[in-house]
């Protein structure tokens, strides 16, 4: 059966040449996927650099081809995808950066001594690529987080081979961007299996399964991402899988900053709420606002903002029914009422953004309404009254991707806010929004269950890369059959903590 592509804008399909994979060809990919991962292992750093600067550089060769198409499956306007592209890009030069810095590695020696416990032999520990990486590309991002998603990159940086199953919502987009990496593989003479590319549902979850894969990451909805968490955990050989599901992300305005900037607050709202048609797993959908004149001043020029909106065109129709159908469930919810409803796009896949209103009772009362993440340009307002109620309403609240404060400066509510949400979160923000995740060394998107299946690790940012690693203690090796990474003379000018002591 051949997969068909989809243009929320028109609403036309489109036959591809591409079909469903079996899952005996899922196997023969898997196993050459694995037979490509032994040999990646030993390639050396600078390679792997060069690889991953080739992709970028491939990529952008092709950019007014894979925007055009990316466009046509996802709606989401040349100018975002233009810019989404460019942070793809960068994200591979990025990881490039990563690998020729070489502490990724972490690697140490301890050379042998007489230590209180006794004698201690030579020891030396590093970093080693896993194998074969599964990748599950998601929707809303058909770059950033698909096919040459920030998964792919990392896997790639860490001298992992992957197999990337690629998402229905855009397949033109998904073989497009995947000859564009499998070209930059043959161009560096990569071994065949490096990047392999997978379509189909039945596909995904054989994938998951295959014994030649060592771990997994995936991008998309707590239900699906769970599903293949558990079957991942049911294999004979249990393997990682690095799940990032979404949250409702909470966001909190203290009384000082609706008393210093209500309009301003009340606009940036409703922009981060609507950006991208709220289908980023980083929009705020609990929006934590003081009761009073102030907090008023705030709704209503978020009221009035939103009102201006003419909707946008989201990802599916489907995507965009299953949203319509919990904004009318989430309308009938005592206790809750609307507050300002956008004008719909025309589109075929056309939705609207809408505002709701309730206070921290309710939430607390009707928790499974109230706290569910709703993947649209939705958000509640919860009016609160004072500190104490707001800290018990984020108490009871599920963890979350992103926590974020609005606070003055010298704000005394700043700390105790702060304190919560690094209970909860796995990125705190202060005076912005959290919707955007930047690629840099100390970016942290990821958070407790049900945010994401590990909370110890992160899917954007240098340290993502650890996911793809384990480790390895080299004992009385001699120096001839030791990586150049644990040599004393330390060729290759990494980091090194020898005998205790970091040396860079």
């Amino acid at each position: 059966m051949n997969v068909q592509s989809y243009n929320p804008t028109s609403g036309d399909w489109q036959s591809t040449d591409f079909a469903e994979t079996a899952a005996v060809e899922v196997a023969d990919i898997c196993e050459k996927a694995h037979r490509a991962a032994q040999v990646l292992a030993d390639f050396p750093l600078v390679w792997r650099a060069a690889l991953l600067d080739t992709i970028a550089e491939s990529l952008e060769a092709d950019a007014a081809f894979i925007i055009a198409l990316a466009d046509a499956e996802t709606g989401l306007g040349e100018g975002r995808l233009t810019g989404e592209l460019k942070r793809t890009c960068f994200q591979f030069r990025f990881f490039a950066d990563v690998v020729r810095d070489g502490g990724f590695l972490e690697a140490s020696i301890d050379h042998p001594y007489d230590s209180p416990m006794g004698p201690l032999p030579d020891l030396r520990r590093q970093l080693e690529p896993l194998g074969v990486v599964g990748v599950f590309g998601a929707s809303n991002f058909p770059f950033a987080f698909s096919v040459p998603g920030g998964d792919t990159a990392s896997a790639l940086a860490a001298g992992c081979s992957v197999v990337i199953k690629a998402h229905p919502a855009h397949p033109r987009t998904s073989f497009a961007t995947f000859t564009s990496i499998e070209r930059a593989a043959r161009e560096l003479k990569a071994p065949e299996g490096t990047v392999n590319l997978l379509f189909g549902l039945e596909a995904g979850v054989a994938l998951v399964e295959d014994p030649h894969v060592a771990a997994v990451g995936f991008t998309g909805s707590y239900g699906a991402g769970r599903a293949l968490f558990d079957r991942a955990q049911a294999r004979d050989v249990p393997i990682p899988f690095y799940g990032e599901l979404g949250s409702v992300n909470p966001l909190v305005v203290s009384r000082a900053a609706a008393a210093e900037r209500a309009v301003t607050l009340g606009e940036g709202l409703v922009g981060s709420v609507t950006l991208g048609s709220g289908q980023f797993c980083t929009k705020p959908g609990l929006l934590f606002v003081p009761l009073g004149a102030d907090g008023d001043a705030l709704v209503a020029a978020a009221v009035a903002a939103l009102e201006k909106g003419a909707g946008a065109t989201m990802l599916s129709a489907p995507l965009r029914d299953r949203f319509e159908e919990g904004v009318t469930n989430l309308g009938d919810v005592a206790g809750v009422r609307e507050l300002a409803r956008s004008s719909r796009s025309a589109s075929d896949a056309g939705s609207f953004a809408v505002l709701y209103e309730t206070d921290v009772a309710t939430l607390q009362d009707r928790h499974e309404s109230l706290m569910t993440e709703y993947f649209g340009a939705l958000a509640v307002v919860v009016r609160y009254t004072s500190l104490n109620e707001v800290l018990a309403a984020i108490d009871s609240l599920e963890p979350a991707l992103t926590f974020t404060v609005q606070v003055s400066d010298d704000d005394v509510d700043a700390p105790a806010l702060l304190a919560a949400g690094v209970k909860k979160a796995g990125r705190v923000i202060v005076n912005a929004f959290p919707t955007g995740v930047g690629v840099s060394w100390s970016m942290h998107h990821g958070g407790p269950h049900p945010a994401a299946t590990s909370s110890l690790h992160t899917s954007v940012g240098a340290t993502s890369i650890r996911r793809w690693l384990r480790p390895v203690s080299y004992q009385g090796v001699p120096a001839v059959w030791l990586p150049a990474s644990l040599r004393d003379d330390n060729p290759l000018g990494i980091p090194q903590r020898v005998d205790g002591t970091l040396r860079v």
